[in-house]
């Protein structure tokens, strides 16, 4: 499948996306008693915060395994978001 750029700007911009979700889901579980209603996920238990971080590590696993045309769009955030869910969620 050929992607157009505006299409993979759309899905590289959705890994950022996804890591920005998965560094929230794990900075919440972080503060522990200390989250609050304006931390997102505040209200998971742990299991529900793995499965929501596990399902944004799989998209963007997905994305750079399947596609390869992403020429030179940084991926140090996305990276890094992949071995923090990794590790939270004992991958």
């Amino acid at each position: 499948m050929t992607r157009t750029a505006e299409q993979i700007a759309q899905a590289h911009k959705a890994c950022l996306d996804g890591a920005d979700t998965i560094n929230v889901v794990i900075a919440t579980h972080a503060k522990g008693s200390d989250a609050t209603d304006a931390d997102f996920g505040h209200d998971m238990t742990h299991d529900e915060k793995k499965l929501r971080v596990e399902r944004s590590v799989s998209y963007l696993k997905y994305q750079k395994e399947n596609f390869d045309d992403w020429d030179k769009l940084d991926f140090k955030v996305i990276d890094k978001a992949i071995t923090d869910a990794d590790t939270f969620t004992g991958a």
